[in-house]
C-alpha cells in the first residue's frame, strides 16, 4: 500500500458537511471526581516512567476525560473534535478551533493548558520530532496521517497505550456514586416504560417506533438527562434476533401479544452512561412463551447471572470470565457471535476501552472502578432474539484479595420465560435477591399502578 498526500473520499464526499464548532464545555468536578490538573499530573508521570518527553493525543474521548471538557460534536456521546499533545511535566497543548472555546474557558483550563488553531497541528508535530525527544505513539488510536507526519520528520518514537485509557477506565469514587445514581433514576423509567406496555399493547397500536420515542420521553424527564447514550434496538419477534436491528419507518413492526420483544438503550446524564438490554415475552389472553423460548432464555440468565456473581483473583482478563456466560448455551450446542461486555464510559462513550468480557484475548485485566456491560444473548434466526443486559463495576473484597461485580442496572427481569427447574439454589437467590434490591431501589418513585406492577414482577421464583 502507499500513502497518498491526499484524501481521495474528500474528492468524491459530495455535499461533505464543514466540521462542527458548536462550543465545548467543562464537566464538572461535582461529576469528573478529580480535577484536569490532577489528571495532567497523573498523566505526566505515566509519561516519565516510560521516559518519554510526549504523547499525541488524538482520540477526543481521552481528551475529553483528561481536560473534564464536553462537546456536542457527534451523536449521543458528548466530545468535542479536537486534538492534543501532552509533555512529561503535564503541559498541554489544545489544537482546537476558536469558536469552540472563548477566552474565560481558556482561563479556567489554567496556565498549563496552550491553545493552538487545528491547522498548526502538522507544524507542532515536525517541531517535537526534531527535538529528538521521544514521543509516545498508541498505534491502535493514532490516525496514520500523524504516524506519517511524524515518521517521515523522523521523529525519535516509542510505542505504547494511550496512558489516558487505564485511568479513564477506572472511575473513581465519585464517578462511581454517580453511576449509581444515574442507574437509579434510569431504572425508574424503564420500570414506567415496561408497565405502560404491558398495559397498553393490545389495547392500542404500539410499534417498534412508538415504544422508542415513548422511553426516550420518560428519560428525558430525568435529572441530569443529556440525551440517549446510542440509538434505540426496539425489536420484535424476528427482528430481534439481529443484533444490531435498529427500527425504521419501512421496517416497524406492530407488537401483539404472544411476541417476545427486545429493547436495548441508554441514556448519557452528566452523572453516568447507561446501557441496558431487556427481553420481554409480550402477555395477552392465552398466549404463553414455547418451551424452546423459556429454556433458551434461561440458559442466558444463567450465564448472565455466572458472570454477576463471579469472584476473582487480580490479573483477570476478560476473556478468561467469557466462558462462564457462555457455558448453558454451548451445553446445548449454541453460543452467540458478540462480546458478552464492553466498557463503558462516565458521561462519555458507551462503549469505552481498553477493557471487555469477549472470546478474544485481551490481554488488558479487569480493575476495580471499571464498569462494564454483562450482556450474554441467543439469537435464533427470524424467530425471536434474547439479551440480558446489565451494567456491573468491579469492586474490591480487600480481605479476601479478590475483585467482583456490583450491578448497577436496576430493572426486573421477565420470571415469565424462565425454566425455574434449569435454576439452581445459588442461580434462584441472586435472581431474588436481585428483585428484591430493584423494588426497594425503585418502589418510592412510582405511582400506584407503577408500583403494582413492579410488585408482580419482583416477587420470588
Amino acid at each position: 500500500m502507499k500513502s497518498c498526500e491526499k484524501n481521495f473520499i474528500d474528492k468524491i464526499w459530495i455535499n461533505q458537511p464543514k466540521m462542527p464548532t458548536r462550543k465545548m464545555f467543562f464537566h464538572g468536578i461535582q461529576f469528573a471526581g478529580h480535577t484536569a490538573e490532577f489528571k495532567r499530573k497523573k498523566v505526566a508521570k505515566i509519561l516519565r516512567g516510560k521516559k518519554c518527553s510526549f504523547f499525541i493525543l488524538t482520540s477526543p474521548d481521552s481528551i475529553a476525560w483528561l481536560l473534564n471538557i464536553r462537546g456536542s460534536d457527534v451523536k449521543h456521546t458528548p466530545l468535542c473534535l479536537c486534538f492534543a499533545a501532552i509533555n512529561s511535566e503535564g503541559e498541554v497543548t489544545l489544537f482546537i478551533d476558536p469558536k469552540k472555546i472563548d477566552r474565560k474557558k481558556r482561563i479556567i483550563l489554567g496556565d498549563g493548558v496552550k491553545f493552538m488553531r487545528p491547522e498548526n497541528f502538522d507544524i507542532f508535530l515536525k517541531k517535537i520530532a526534531n527535538s529528538k525527544q521521544k514521543v509516545l505513539v498508541d498505534k491502535n488510536k493514532t490516525p496514520f496521517s500523524v504516524y506519517q507526519t511524524l515518521i517521515l520528520a523522523k521523529a525519535n518514537l516509542s510505542f505504547g497505550e494511550d496512558p489516558c485509557l487505564l485511568p479513564k477506565a477506572c472511575k473513581n469514587e465519585i464517578e462511581i456514586s454517580g453511576a449509581r445514581s444515574a442507574h437509579l433514576r434510569d431504572g425508574v423509567s424503564l420500570v414506567k416504560f415496561l408497565s405502560w406496555l404491558y398495559k397498553t399493547v393490545g389495547k392500542k397500536n404500539i410499534t417498534e417506533l412508538t415504544a422508542t420515542k415513548k422511553l426516550k420521553k420518560l428519560r428525558e424527564k430525568n435529572q441530569f438527562f443529556k440525551g440517549l447514550s446510542f440509538e434505540t434496538i426496539s425489536a420484535v419477534g424476528g427482528h430481534a434476533a439481529i443484533v444490531h436491528y435498529r427500527p425504521s419507518k419501512a421496517s416497524d413492526e406492530v407488537i401483539k401479544c404472544g411476541n417476545i420483544f427486545l429493547i436495548d438503550s441508554g441514556a448519557q446524564y452528566l452523572d453516568g452512561t447507561t446501557d441496558v438490554t431487556r427481553t420481554i415475552f409480550v402477555r395477552g389472553g392465552s398466549s404463553k412463551p414455547s418451551n424452546d423460548q423459556k429454556n433458551n432464555f434461561t440458559k442466558v440468565l444463567k450465564g448472565h447471572i455466572a458472570i454477576a456473581s463471579a469472584t476473582f483473583p487480580f490479573g483477570t482478563k476478560g476473556y478468561q470470565l467469557d466462558p462462564k456466560a457462555r457455558k448453558y448455551l454451548k451445553q446445548s450446542g449454541l453460543d452467540y457471535d458478540h462480546g458478552t461486555g464492553h466498557g463503558v464510559g462516565s458521561y462519555l462513550g458507551v462503549h469505552e476501552g481498553p477493557q471487555s468480557i469477549s472470546k478474544a484475548k485481551n490481554n488488558v485485566n479487569i480493575l476495580p472502578g471499571m464498569i462494564l456491560s454483562n450482556e450474554p444473548g441467543y439469537y435464533k434466526a427470524d424467530k425471536y432474539g434474547i439479551r440480558i443486559e446489565n451494567l456491573v463495576t468491579v469492586l474490591e473484597n480487600r480481605e479476601k484479595k479478590e475483585l467482583f461485580f456490583e450491578t448497577l442496572t436496576l430493572a426486573p427481569i421477565d420470571r415469565h420465560l424462565i425454566n425455574r427447574r434449569m435454576l439452581n439454589v445459588k442461580e434462584i437467590n441472586w435472581l431474588n435477591d436481585y428483585h428484591d434490591r430493584v423494588y426497594l431501589s425503585l418502589k418510592d418513585s412510582l405511582d400506584k399502578d407503577q408500583l403494582s406492577w413492579l410488585k408482580r414482577e419482583t416477587e420470588p421464583v
